[in-house]
């Protein structure tokens, strides 16, 4: 076994992982590719870049996003910290100007000296540990096919896509109008597309017919549920779409004091305010027809996009057949794997895999036992998911309450507002119950 702890893969759940394991005193060497070995999606070379959207979705507890977040800041994220600082408007979301968040990342990482970092591609697994795998799902062609080797069995895989970005003097603003849904944060959070009902009609024959971009033969297009491309969503039918990205519940236009029939919501995409995402606008449209349909939008007839949507494959493994409740892999106790290539999905869910796997391989070197939170936790609860979920149906799955375990019975009714704050209270009792008998509780201040 090494004397130190590798880390391959620069982005959230790679920075947390090295991060984690080198503020408690364990030597990281953290290999990152770009910007010698480019991938589809990335832009740059910093590390922890956010290729997809801008935001890390809810902040408020009363969301299994906001009771993670809360139990990852016990755990000294830095991914947070740092999330904090180069925050934008966005309601009750975490949503951060991305070009700022991911320099503030590589600065402190950079600036920890117990890190070394590497910038170059490794093809091959490590054969000695402790070894963090957290290449991010566009994991280059030749670690996936190490990874492959190792699992022995096929790879799963299933396409995301990224919406377009919007530059902020095209929208036109006598048509927009700034309002958060039901009023939360600033209340003024969101730019608001109106549309009417012939608009909307209009919009979605477009949508409807629009040229897509084709797979390859030998892909399969297989998307992950909880970010289907905005084209997908209107095959389902016709209302589909305002009942998903484009519902107009809680968004009266001040202007008219009434409810429009549909509502493109645009958010800010960095601190300067010039740049807006389209939310929930990912898709795979050639990219003529995404301009050409996305100007039917009111507001946006003038639109100069930024960038446009795309789609790209995500990968990761079969994580219940392969992985403990630790985030270390049966058949090689001293491998990890983390971030989305782990099975976990989304931003803030890879982040904490980093936290535990780095926290993992930190004791591992130490000669200690990997530790992992109770199921009561939200962390506790993504664990127990990657390692226990069905192999034969397993999907990357985003963090809810319906992943804890029940309360316990009361015999007094509750809501669902009450159930969820009684669960919330009881996850984080559990963590730190947990934290100051593991010994995980981190030792500095961010």
């Amino acid at each position: 076994m090494n004397n130190f702890i590798t880390v391959i893969g620069g982005g959230l759940a790679g920075c947390e992982a090295a991060w984690q394991a080198a503020r408690r005193g364990s030597r990281v060497r953290l290999y990152e590719m770009r910007p010698r070995v480019p991938t589809a999606a990335h832009k740059t070379g910093d590390l922890a870049e956010l290729v997809c959207s801008n935001s890390l979705k809810s902040d408020e507890t009363s969301n299994a996003h906001g009771l993670l977040k809360v139990e990852m800041r016990r755990l000294g994220s830095l991914v947070l910290s740092r999330a904090d600082g180069a925050r934008v408007p966005a309601g009750a979301a975490l949503a951060v100007d991305r070009e700022r968040f991911a320099a503030d990342m590589t600065a402190a990482i950079e600036g920890e000296p117990l890190i070394e970092i590497v910038r170059e591609e490794v093809r091959e697994i490590p054969g000695d540990g402790p070894v963090v795998i957290a290449t991010g799902p566009l994991v280059s062609d030749a670690m996936a096919r190490a990874i492959a080797a190792f699992t022995g069995s096929e790879y799963l895989y299933f396409y995301d896509a990224v919406s377009p970005i919007v530059e902020a003097g095209s929208i036109d603003r006598g048509i927009v109008f700034a309002a958060s849904r039901y009023g939360k944060g600033d209340g003024a959070d969101y730019l608001n597309c109106p549309m009417d009902e012939e608009q909307y009609r209009l919009f979605y024959e477009a949508l409807l017919g629009a040229a897509r971009i084709d797979f390859h033969d030998f892909d399969r297009a297989h998307f992950f549920e909880g970010c289907l491309p905005v084209e997908e969503l209107a095959l389902r039918g016709v209302d589909t779409l305002r009942f998903g990205p484009m519902k107009p519940v809680g968004l009266d236009d001040p202007r008219t004091g009434r409810r429009p029939y549909a509502v493109v919501q645009l958010r800010q995409d960095n601190l300067a305010a010039d740049h807006y995402n389209m939310v929930g606008f990912q898709n795979q449209l050639k990219f003529g027809e995404q301009t050409r349909i996305f100007r039917l939008i009111p507001g946006l007839e003038s639109a100069v996009f930024v960038r446009l949507g795309m789609i790209h494959r995500n990968s990761y493994i079969n994580a219940p057949a392969l992985l403990r409740a630790t985030f270390q892999t049966k058949r090689r106790p001293d491998l990890f794997f983390a971030g989305q290539v782990s099975g976990v999905e989304g931003y803030v869910e890879s982040a904490a895999s980093g936290i535990l796997a780095g926290l993992g391989a930190h004791r591992l070197l130490r000669g200690e036992e990997p530790v992992h939170p109770p199921p009561e936790t939200a962390l506790g609860a993504l664990c127990r998911y990657i390692s226990s979920a069905d192999p034969a149906h397993y999907q990357p799955m985003n963090i809810a309450f319906g992943l804890l375990p029940p309360l316990a019975e009361t015999g007094r009714r509750m809501g669902k507002g009450d159930k969820r704050a009684a669960m919330v209270t009881r996850a984080v009792a559990s963590l730190d119950a947990w934290l100051s008998s593991s010994g995980a509780a981190p030792t500095w201040a961010l």
